[in-house]
């Protein structure tokens, strides 16, 4: 600085007032400003800023607390079936004392919405159905989900008989639809609603030979089937006795059922798996016994009723009245009836190849859309027919 800058400078400051000093205002100044409070945001914009700044825990944030809700990652701790249903069902007809009294779970419809009515696959449960049910109900609040278990599964219980246990496809096509109709009654329903019929590998050929029976009347608006197609199926019988044969005949806790669904892959689900796996087993009365928790369903003793349940399902399938949606896990399930009969645009087909066999337990979000999509499309409520020419002709409006 040069001596006339200096000058300068000193005579500015000789003619602004003296400032006194004050120590408490020194302290403020020297002091860090309190940061401010933390608010969790998982916008992209805060996720992004996160992760390329420095972040300072505020004494208000508990940084190693466990999330609050069901627990999640590698729990295996069973969720009721409350979780997701409003009530279970107990149904008999009286009508004859050979009929089954069937298990069943319900969330009503609501209004004119429609009942997805459920039928699992061998040796599962109306608990498969749980989580995918909550997923529809969360895209369609008015829908109703109706999951049976079947005669010889759950706890669905038959009278004592020294006779095999009947679980032949048009056995089951009756218990569902008696299902259906013994809910009706007991709900009061002065109609049935609009139904969609959804069946997972041998509850797919079930709801195909109901639909095929043309009972339901209109009320049926159409059927989806999971992961079955009668080529496959009949195929995958052959090394039924080898599966069954490598899986564990029982486990030592309820929780190792459900880790072992899990482990091998079965269920890719937790949720899912924590939910459906329990209602499969049941706890024996063998004392000492290292692994009380059992199968609650024979499969082995099934095989007599294996080809019944699949011959001729394609045929069935594509004839039946109704729209028809078939979802799989891979393409090489199709056999050539049904090939052909998607592209002439018979039925809707969707694949996953991310899941198992079990694919709506697997990705039940996306099982939800594929249904309550497949709802919208053959959803008659929400067709506007066009005027009748009598009704135009009485208006006096020429035609």
């Amino acid at each position: 600085m040069s001596d006339l800058q200096k000058a300068w400078a000193k005579n500015r400051l000789s003619a602004l007032p003296p400032e006194s000093f004050d120590e408490m205002e020194e302290d403020e100044t020297d002091r860090v400003p309190e940061l401010p409070e933390h608010f969790d945001d998982d916008s992209s914009s805060a996720s992004s800023a996160s992760s390329t700044g420095t972040v300072i825990p505020s004494p208000s944030q508990n940084l190693f607390a466990r999330p609050q809700g069901a627990p999640r990652g590698r729990s295996l701790q069973q969720i009721p079936w409350t979780t997701y249903f409003e009530r279970e069902l107990f149904l008999h007809d009286p009508s004859s004392p050979t009929n089954p009294t069937i298990h069943a779970y319900l969330n009503s419809p609501v209004g004119k919405g429609p009942l997805f009515v459920m039928h699992h696959g061998a040796g599962s449960s109306g608990l498969s159905f749980a989580v995918v049910g909550d997923e529809i109900r969360k895209r369609l609040p008015s829908a109703g989900i109706l999951s049976l278990d079947a005669r010889g599964h759950g706890s669905t219980t038959t009278a004592p008989s020294s006779e095999p246990l009947g679980l032949s496809l048009e056995t089951l096509a009756a218990d569902l639809l008696s299902t259906i109709l013994m809910t009706q009654k007991e709900m009061k329903w002065s109609e049935l609603p609009p139904i969609i019929l959804v069946g997972h590998s041998l509850g797919g050929a079930v709801v195909t030979e109901l639909a095929k029976t043309g009972k339901l009347g209109n009320a049926l608006l159409g059927y989806a089937v999971l992961d079955v197609v009668e080529g496959s199926a009949i195929d995958a019988l052959q090394s039924m006795h080898t599966y069954l044969s490598t899986r564990p005949p029982g486990f030592p806790t309820l929780e190792a059922g459900i880790d072992w669904h899990i482990r091998t892959r079965t269920i890719r689900n937790s949720l899912s798996a924590r939910t459906s796996v329990p209602a499969l087993l049941t706890l024996s009365d063998g004392v000492g016994d290292p692994r009380p928790w059992k199968w609650r369903t024979d499969l082995g003793a099934t095989q007599p009723f294996w080809e019944n349940w699949f011959v001729g399902l394609s045929r069935k399938f594509l004839g039946a009245r109704g729209g028809k949606l078939l979802l799989l896990a891979g393409t090489d399930r199709l056999d050539t009836e049904l090939t052909i009969g998607q592209m002439q645009g018979k039925y809707s087909l969707q694949i996953f190849p991310e899941a198992g066999h079990f694919i709506h337990e697997d990705l039940p979000e996306k099982t939800a859309i594929s249904l309550v999509d497949f709802h919208k499309r053959n959803d008659r409520s929400a067709l506007v027919l066009p005027p009748k020419v009598s009704d135009l002709l009485k208006q006096g409006k020429k035609v």
